[in-house]
């Protein structure tokens, strides 16, 4: 048992939503080996007694553990327009201590904050395709799942214990993406050195399966990555190089067409690589059975043509 004083985080009673719901998280994952205690409420006394008060009381304040952003004037926005809710305000002030560097911080931030902050800041995060009821089920609509529905209302299950369910949920999502942030810079470092050893930068080739997208498209001159198959020991990837991995499909070279949606003798055969074993109709990706059989893949699709 730990003699530390207990620490008491407040918020606001009544329906919850998703941005409080991930700034208590974040502050449990920061206070972990601390007890720590939850309030809902909106009484004024209560909340003064807060050690860290989000989303409530109308005072953003971080050095006195304050961050509201229903104040008038609200709690300021970023440059890229996004407003801060209490989610974010938390993360400026912990997302590097419970990540670990500011760069894994930065993220997260981008990943998961920007996205809940909007949209609770009503920003339209996204555009309707084809059909009116037609949306994306984002982590609000995940949070709508938690509030109790007016018959469990009627048969006692209360907002408090959705909201803490809720939280418990944040914070495995959290820790996650966390992981997967700090794992991602490891990996990006894996990759630019693989680049800059390279003998010739159109061709990048990795050992393990880092994340390599974003690290090689800042780069000009990669046009395929040859990298292990893990999830099939043994064999090996071609895959291709896109500018902008985050919001564009295009590649910078397509595999050649003459390929595509072809596997195994058929495969083998057009490509003179006898260990071709699949390459995928949209020419984004090609399998072969060992590492030396990738490597001719790739540099046989830099010599052909279509």
């Amino acid at each position: 048992m730990s003699n530390q004083e207990p620490k008491l985080i407040v918020t606001h009673s009544g329906t919850f939503h998703s941005d409080e719901v991930f700034a208590v998280a974040t502050l449990q994952i920061h206070l972990a080996g601390t007890p720590v205690s939850v309030l809902r409420t909106r009484d004024p006394e209560l909340i003064a007694q807060g050690d860290y008060v989000v989303d409530v009381g109308w005072e953003d304040d971080p050095d006195r553990e304050r961050f509201d952003h229903h104040q008038a004037g609200g709690a300021g926005t970023r440059e890229n327009g996004i407003p801060f809710s209490s989610f974010g305000l938390v993360w400026k002030k912990y997302g590097s201590a419970v990540c670990g560097s500011k760069e894994a911080a930065e993220i997260v931030e981008h990943r998961l904050v920007w996205p809940i902050d909007a949209a609770d800041s009503g920003m339209d995060t996204y555009s309707r395709v084809d059909h009116d009821l037609l949306r994306p089920y984002i982590f609000h609509n995940v949070t709508e799942v938690f509030r109790p529905t007016w018959r469990e209302l009627n048969e006692g299950r209360t907002l408090d214990k959705g909201f803490m369910e809720t939280v418990e949920m944040a914070r495995t999502i959290l820790r996650r993406e966390i992981k997967h942030a700090q794992d991602e810079i490891e990996g990006m470092r894996f990759v630019e050195t693989a680049y800059a050893n390279a003998p010739d930068k159109r061709v990048i080739e990795v050992s393990n399966h880092c994340p390599w997208a974003r690290a090689l498209a800042k780069y000009p001159e990669p046009l395929l990555v040859i990298k292990p198959d893990i999830q099939n020991g043994g064999r090996w990837k071609v895959k291709t190089v896109r500018s902008d991995p985050d919001s564009s499909f295009e590649n910078r070279r397509d595999l050649p067409a003459a390929w595509a949606g072809k596997r195994d003798q058929e495969l083998a055969e057009v490509t003179g690589v006898p260990d071709a074993l699949f390459c995928h109709a949209k020419r984004f990706i090609i399998v072969a059975g060992s590492k030396e059989g990738a490597r001719t893949l790739a540099w046989k699709a830099l010599e052909w043509e279509d």
